[in-house]
């Protein structure tokens, strides 16, 4: 699959569930995260390191949420549509070399996968998530597991007993495969 595929399905279905999202307040199964957390994260990070990384601007998006989210998918999609910015080659950073449609794919587009996962059980709804995506990411992840866990960016693998490739990449990266979002106050 290429990257525009990849990144069209799985911003898709990020994008469904943003959309059916109505409490931004929902507790996640990253502790010290809200539901509007997630998304601001996703928003946030990738413009500064886009631009640091290749020199390449993304629009900047404006309204609620699900409004910023959808432009800022529709801004991705189109990047990696158009060869000439998919195919340039990263000046800088740590992947420099890489060109821009491969690195968004492997860490951008894998990022959105991940945290499907926690939006859907944030706002009990139920995530569509292929299985062969997370059978391929988790085994990428493996063969660098030390640098992942000492980026401080995952927390310690929970252990699971789960054949469900998601549930395994879940708690892989440190999420508890059956959290359950608690009851609202009301």
């Amino acid at each position: 699959m290429s990257a525009s595929a990849r990144h069209h399905q799985i911003a898709g279905e990020f994008s469904r569930l943003v959309q059916a999202t109505s409490d931004w307040n929902a507790a996640t199964p990253v502790a010290q995260w809200r539901a509007r957390d997630i998304v601001t994260h996703l928003l946030d990070w990738l413009p500064p390191v886009l631009h640091a990384w290749s020199n390449l601007d993304l629009p900047a998006e404006n309204g609620d949420l699900a409004q910023r989210w959808s432009f800022r998918t529709e801004a991705v999609q189109q990047l990696l549509e158009d060869s000439n910015n998919a195919d340039a080659v990263l000046s800088n950073g740590p992947f420099a070399g890489g060109t821009v449609g491969g690195v968004i794919d492997q860490i951008y587009t894998a990022d959105i996968y991940q945290h499907t996962w926690d939006l859907a059980k944030s706002t009990g709804q139920n995530p569509q998530m292929d299985p062969d995506i997370a059978r391929n990411m988790l085994s990428g992840m493996r063969q660098m597991e030390e640098a992942l866990r000492s980026s401080g960016q995952y927390g310690p693998a929970i252990p699971t007993a789960s054949t469900d490739p998601v549930e395994q990449l879940v708690a892989f990266i440190g999420r508890d495969p059956q959290w359950q979002s608690p009851p609202t106050e009301g």
